[in-house]
């Protein structure tokens, strides 16, 4: 996410401050294994299946503005924490 080139140095260190707040999912081999199992069944990137990944195997929500890219996963929990929740 740091990475992303449109960021400006306040959004920098609002991620910064997220990520400490956060919780690190490692890079298991659960993780792996789901990752490649996204992407043999639908078109995506090696980042975005990671993301998903870890996500579902954690069974949490994944909080993206980029929800687009993930909706027609199966059993992933999605929130974009720029739109209005019910």
């Amino acid at each position: 996410m740091l990475g992303y080139h449109k960021l400006d140095s306040e959004d920098i260190e609002i991620l910064k401050s997220m990520f400490i707040k956060g919780n690190e999912i490692p890079l298991s081999n659960k993780v792996k294994d789901k990752a490649i199992e996204l992407k043999q069944i639908r078109k995506m990137s090696l980042g975005d299946s990671i993301i998903a990944a870890s996500a579902l195997t954690q069974n949490v929500t994944l909080v993206t503005r980029n929800t687009n890219d993930f909706d027609n996963i199966k059993d992933l929990k999605l929130l974009n924490p720029y739109e209005k929740q019910p």
